[in-house]
């Protein structure tokens, strides 16, 4: 049962890979119909001032290609912007590799997800057959087989087997379809010999930086609140003490009173340590792990929230801590900002990957210049090496994607 569960949802997520690679297949046959113009245009000088263009919009295509296999598995790194100057651009080995997969995956890709996407319709559409053939004339024959009449129920149900193979087929081959379909990208969309690793060292270098700045902000929020909170109800605490000492003498009744006042103090301070300790390393998350450390968060949402965790096998303390600091904080810009009425929050495991997904059904039009903490989101999540992916459209709804190194 556990293997027949996970084939059906390798064939969805191959299918829906396939689609992906089909709507990336049609933007490369138009970014391939507009470049093959613009260079016979060139011809006559006309095109040179659009070549730039073309060849940005082909970057734009395949850096939406990159994005759609690195969610899928190793990612690609993006060259970045094309070097200005039409000679040096076509010098750029980038380019030329994207030159050489706009027109290959516009044909690969193309089939592929036609091929990929037909097959589970034939699937439904033959399987159903036998609850609507008598809408259907006879002489019309099977869907897609007009040959073939049907005259009763026994033609009906042989076209709904047919149907069952279609199914087969889509469970068996679509993986196939959907690897064959991310070849090209995943051959000509990678960094040429040798550039990989200077695009690794760049990517190191800034997430060390983003990592360093997560640290320095994380000290100043530590030393603001043991500052402006523990420390002035210990000082409170002091100076209740030394009164209560002087009248004792003078007036027990008064110093009793001090005393109590003193103890308040030290217990609100005593739980302000606490939520700083907590905002260092939750220990729910030792106590309960992710999935009930979650869920306490989820439990205390003033927005309704759904929570759905599929972690098998633990990760990183520090994975998890920041798995649990990215709810926190997207569970509080959702309160505070987007005025939905729900959120959904789902965490798995997939290839050694932690994927963390918030959705709410707000206003949208999220935006990280605004101060609302995703900008601390996305510097915690790539000091870890990971990737934050955010869609808020105003009108909504506004999805948050995070991709985290799960070491084990």
């Amino acid at each position: 049962m556990t293997h027949l569960r996970d084939r059906v949802r390798t064939s969805v997520d191959a299918l829906e890979h396939l689609v992906g690679g089909l709507g990336a297949a049609l933007l490369a046959m138009a970014a391939l119909l507009w470049t093959l113009f613009v260079a016979v245009a060139c011809l006559t000088g006309v095109g040179l001032l659009a070549a730039p263009a073309a060849l940005r919009a082909v970057r734009a295509v395949a850096d939406r290609e990159r994005a759609r296999l690195s969610r899928w598995d190793e990612p690609i790194p993006t060259p970045g912007p094309v070097p200005a100057g039409l000679r040096v651009a076509l010098r750029d080995p980038f380019v030329r590799r994207e030159l050489g997969w706009v027109p290959l995956h516009s044909v690969t890709g193309l089939i592929s997800g036609l091929i990929g996407l037909a097959l589970p319709l034939y699937a439904v559409q033959d399987i159903t057959f036998p609850l609507w053939y008598r809408l259907v004339p006879p002489e019309a024959g099977a869907p897609g087989i007009v040959w073939w009449r049907i005259d009763g129920l026994a033609e009906a149900l042989a076209v709904g087997l047919l149907g069952v193979g279609w199914l087969a087929a889509t469970v068996g081959f679509g993986p196939v379809l959907a690897r064959l379909q991310a070849r090209p990208g995943r051959w000509l969309l990678s960094p040429p010999p040798g550039v990989d690793l200077s695009l690794r060292v760049a990517e190191l270098t800034a997430t060390r930086a983003a990592a360093l700045d997560a640290h320095a902000v994380e000290l100043r929020r530590i030393e603001r609140s043991l500052h402006d909170g523990t420390q002035n109800r210990l000082v409170a605490v002091n100076v209740l003490l030394g009164a209560a000492r002087r009248a004792v003498r003078r007036d027990p009744d008064r110093a009793d009173e001090i005393l109590g006042q003193a103890q308040d103090a030290a217990e609100q301070a005593l739980a302000e340590l606490r939520t700083v300790v907590r905002g260092i390393l939750p220990p729910v998350l030792d106590d309960r792990g992710l999935a009930g450390a979650l869920a306490g968060l989820a439990g205390s949402c003033a927005v309704p929230c759904r929570l759905a965790v599929d972690v098998a096998v633990r990760c990183a303390v520090s994975v998890e801590a920041t798995a649990y600091f990215v709810v926190a904080e997207a569970l509080t810009n959702v309160v505070r900002h987007s005025g939905a009425s729900r959120v959904d929050v789902a965490v798995r495991r997939e290839q050694g990957r932690l994927l963390v997904t918030v959705e709410d059904d707000g206003h949208g039009d999220a935006d990280e210049t605004r101060g609302s903490g995703l900008t601390g989101i996305r510097r915690r999540v790539e000091a870890y090496d990971g990737r934050m992916t955010l869609t808020s459209p105003p009108g909504g709804p506004t999805t948050m994607d995070v991709e985290l190194p799960c070491g084990s």
